[in-house]
């Protein structure tokens, strides 16, 4: 029997029992993890309150084993709140969508519990923090969370140089399977041509270039989720649920 300390994010909650809940989190190091919450359920309890979707939370974890992650699911024991996030996301219907669209991607991007994901992990806090102030509009951040994660998990997408022979950018088609921008030599079927002002978009949405970002128009903007949309997509060979409820 083992207890374990952690911080995470709390993606999702499941019932289980009368009383009781499944959490689902994305912690610093131990990755993703399901846990019992035993009672969280109850009007009482101000344990269930800390473990509720979007909170930052600081968990203790009891295992039966000398692995938090075994045969059974372990016990969240106590929780302490580091950043209730959820606050600013849930009573703005923008950002609560934008915002389960990005657990919903943090949670896919770590299919193995047990395994660290320390850059998930530390991009999903950064995007959550910047969505609960309302520093940009929700569709952007959501929009720079899943490029982030996309490189982050070895799937970053090319907006200016060619993405199959290198050729300086920028360049005027697009390819999904290709893996970004292409060149007229290396243009595959099923190639796009979006306007050279939504690829910088996107190129300044990856790198953090928020005045470039916050600046584009509307249209590019929109032509910009489309491409994230279809790109995310194909890497995760399914599309999110949540994707389709978000305010573009």
């Amino acid at each position: 029997m083992s207890l374990f300390r952690d911080d995470g994010v709390v993606l999702r909650t499941q019932k289980l029992g009368e009383a009781d809940r499944i959490i689902t989190l994305l912690t610093r190091g131990h990755g993703r993890v399901r846990a019992v919450a035993r009672g969280v359920r109850r009007t009482k309890s101000k344990f269930g309150a800390r473990l509720e979707p979007f909170s930052h939370v600081d968990v203790q974890f009891f295992a039966r084993g000398s692995e938090l992650i075994g045969r059974g699911l372990p016990l969240c024991t106590q929780s302490e709140l580091i950043a209730p996030y959820g606050g600013g996301i849930v009573a703005d219907y923008a950002r609560y969508t934008a915002g389960t669209a990005m657990l919903e991607t943090a949670e896919r991007f770590t299919d193995h519990e047990g395994e660290p994901a320390v850059q998930q992990y530390l991009l999903l806090v950064g995007g959550l923090r910047t969505l609960a102030r309302g520093e940009h509009e929700p569709h952007l951040v959501l929009d720079a969370f899943l490029l982030r994660s996309l490189a982050v998990n070895g799937y970053a997408p090319s907006f200016t140089d060619c993405a199959k022979c290198g050729m300086p950018g920028p360049n005027r088609f697009f390819s999904v399977a290709a893996g970004g921008s292409i060149c007229v030599d290396c243009r595959v079927p099923g190639s796009v041509v979006p306007s050279a002002e939504t690829l910088a978009h996107l190129a300044a949405l990856l790198t953090g270039d928020w005045r470039t970002a916050d600046a584009c128009e509307a249209r590019h903007a929109r032509e910009g989720s489309g491409l994230v949309s279809a790109y995310l997509h194909w890497h995760l060979e399914r599309g999110l649920r949540s994707l389709r409820y978000v305010e573009k």
